[in-house]
């Protein structure tokens, strides 16, 4: 298939390359983020070769440059580290942003993962002629060959923008912390710290955990933050008899129902933070982990913001409907005015833009298997950070990856000795 020569080493992943094929002797990780890193450092303990290519410039890209100065992760640290290597122990409880990426670093040095930085992936297919996955990358016009391919671009590679009318006449106006330039309206992937809000009128989009703690940044930096509320959302306390509300739910499900445990959490939070439907906050029908087991949709773990709009200073507001050139007008008839606006819309799967010829995502770049067989698909190609449950979920997702590649590797071995 290609000359030996033009198999890259992964002891030196930047070596530069050749307008030409490239055969690796080992899998293809695509993304280096926490889903990717966990990977090869489970394939590194297997003693099997492998390629991270990544389209940024570092490892972590969302965490290091899309992510609020004040974020903290929403579950305890221990069900939050990569496998193989538990946080420090002097770390808080609740590990920030700054705490985490730290952590990435000294794990990527740990089992010497040496990304190809700079390479985002443009096409990556299944030949069944070479009974290897082809990918291409922006970077160069080599084509990287390998049996195995790692989707580890994860759920949240591309923020989503609602698209509504009147967009583009909005004239409220924010100073952007990288740019110090003006701009309309911002999604929460740009989003800093509310420091440069302060006075300012600033309508929020979203009541997920970003849409929630936006607003309470705000709060804290002198704006008034105004949440428009499409759906329904459950807000829980982030802890419940002094230990995480997460960890107790887990605890209860090894001997109870998911409903009946639902059913105690939501009596358990009611009787912490009261009736949120009377705050403009209605709940849904479905349980909070019946319904993030049905349709992905998290519950919203309260980090004070529901204080602040119990108090007033954070208001809530229906559905935005659509902009104005001065704020936005609501389904429920009102016209408002605000300085500015910050979309805490989410994200979305960048990989049906590049995966071609399979079957394995859905149009939207979601896993069509459910957790927990979402990491194993056709041809050799594999997924990590897809299913929904976080960082614990990747990591499990990791070490089974890593377990099978390893497998098909040691006797791919053999019989070339043999």
């Amino acid at each position: 298939m290609e000359n030996k020569s033009n198999t890259i080493s992964p002891s030196n992943p930047n070596q530069k390359l050749q307008p030409t094929r490239f055969s690796v002797n080992g899998p293809i990780i695509v993304g280096a983020g926490p889903s990717g890193l966990a990977v090869a450092a489970s394939l590194r303990l297997h003693s099997v070769p492998f390629l991270i290519v990544e389209k940024s410039d570092d490892i972590a890209s969302l965490w290091r440059h899309h992510t609020y100065d004040r974020l903290c992760l929403h579950l305890p640290k221990p069900f939050c580290h990569l496998p193989h290597l538990p946080f420090p122990p002097h770390f808080p409880t609740y590990p920030s942003k700054n705490h985490f990426l730290s952590y990435l670093l000294s794990y990527a040095h740990l089992f010497s993962l040496r990304p190809l930085f700079r390479h985002a992936v443009t096409d990556a297919r299944f030949d069944p002629a070479l009974s290897a996955w082809r990918v291409t990358t922006s970077h160069s016009a080599a084509e990287l060959v390998s049996r195995w391919l790692v989707v580890a671009t994860g759920e949240n590679a591309e923020p989503v923008v609602p698209e509504f009318r009147g967009l583009e006449a909005f004239s409220g106006e924010k100073t952007t912390t990288k740019t110090k330039t003006k701009q309309k309206v911002v999604h929460s992937a740009e989003y800093k710290t509310g420091e440069h809000y302060r006075g300012k009128k600033v309508l929020v989009v979203g009541c997920g955990n970003s849409g929630m703690e936006v607003c309470l940044d705000l709060c804290d930096h002198g704006a008034t933050p105004f949440m428009s509320v499409r759906s329904g959302v459950h807000v829980l306390p982030r802890e419940m008899f002094g230990m995480s509300t997460y960890g107790l739910a887990m605890k209860l499900l090894k001997w109870l129902p998911l409903r009946l445990v639902d059913r105690f959490l939501l009596i358990v939070s009611k009787r912490m933070l009261g009736d949120t439907e009377k705050y403009g906050l209605k709940r849904p029908k479905m349980g909070p982990l019946e319904l993030k087991n049905t349709t992905g949709k998290t519950p919203v773990l309260d980090m004070g913001t529901l204080a602040y709009i119990k108090s007033g200073r954070i208001k809530i507001v229906p559905e935005v409907e659509s902009l104005t050139c001065s704020g936005a007008k609501l389904v429920d008839g009102r016209e408002m005015e605000f300085d500015s606006m910050i979309f805490a819309t989410g994200y979305k799967s960048n990989v049906p833009s590049w995966l071609k010829g399979s079957d394995f995502f859905s149009e939207d770049g979601k896993l069509k298997v459910p957790f927990p067989n979402g990491w194993q698909g056709e041809n050799g190609l594999y997924c990590v950070g897809f299913t929904g449950k976080g960082l614990l979920g990747a990591s499990a997702d990791a070490v089974n990856i890593a377990r099978d590649i390893a497998d098909k590797w040691r006797n791919q071995q053999r019989t070339k000795v043999s």
